[in-house]
């Protein structure tokens, strides 16, 4: 039998966790292991409890969600996926959501259904972004100048100006990828999940799990994100 999937809840309003936790919990394959109210209580408990996905939100007291992202998936002993959920949709939310490391972004007003994939997603290793907000992430960064050769640099070497840097898209024009992650990449950058990018190519899941991690070190890309942003940029989505 498959271990359920451990996830955590961070919120600091108690209706709101209590409805996350009616809803996630009513679902066979997910368990809540715990619930923290605010961004200082939420590291903490991540610490602790080592759960496989952690529901974040943005605005809380004492530590907001952002910077309690950024300290967890800093972490290497807590191996979270996060994805944070909240009221606003705000791009300076999205992107800064995005640099901490996060997974995933909902808002609150996804209906129950979109709250459970996204947890399942996020805790596969797949990124979350709602279609009309991977339209953004593109636009944002497609108006950024792509260098013409070589890979991104660390980002504590690249001005704060350019967003793209920030994230470590990668800028190399040309990639030794093969014809299969060429078109892994291009059902990537289509917003499917690992799952969907099986079914399409008919191969296993754990396949496209090799072919994703190989593009992603042949990228220099940080994560499926950066991938899917360096597909558009370059005319292979």
């Amino acid at each position: 039998m498959t271990a359920a999937i451990r996830v955590l809840l961070v919120d600091d309003h108690a209706v709101m966790r209590a409805g996350f936790r009616m809803i996630l919990e009513s679902e066979p394959d997910i368990e809540i292991v715990g619930e923290a109210a605010t961004g200082a209580e939420g590291v903490a408990a991540a610490s602790a409890l080592h759960p496989d996905v952690i529901c974040m939100d943005v605005q809380m007291p004492d530590m907001d969600g952002l910077e309690a992202t950024r300290r967890i998936v800093a972490e290497p002993a807590v191996p979270s996926a996060v994805v944070v959920v909240t009221t606003f949709d705000r791009d300076d939310y999205l992107f800064s959501a995005l640099r901490a490391g996060a997974s995933g972004f909902l808002l609150k007003n996804a209906g129950p259904e979109e709250l459970v994939s996204a947890v399942r997603i996020a805790a596969a290793g797949d990124a979350l972004l709602a279609p009309a907000v991977t339209r953004r992430v593109i636009e944002r960064f497609a108006a950024e100048p792509v260098p013409t050769a070589g890979l991104s640099v660390p980002t504590a070497s690249v001005p704060t100006a350019s967003v793209a840097s920030d994230l470590h898209v990668p800028d190399a024009i040309t990639v030794d990828l093969t014809e299969r992650e060429s078109e892994v990449l291009r059902l990537l950058a289509d917003a499917k999940s690992n799952a969907e990018i099986a079914a399409a190519l008919y191969i296993g899941e754990a396949t496209v799990k090799t072919h994703v991690s190989n593009l992603l070190q042949k990228l220099g890309a940080r994560d499926r994100v950066a991938a899917v942003v360096y597909a558009h940029r370059h005319g292979l989505a």
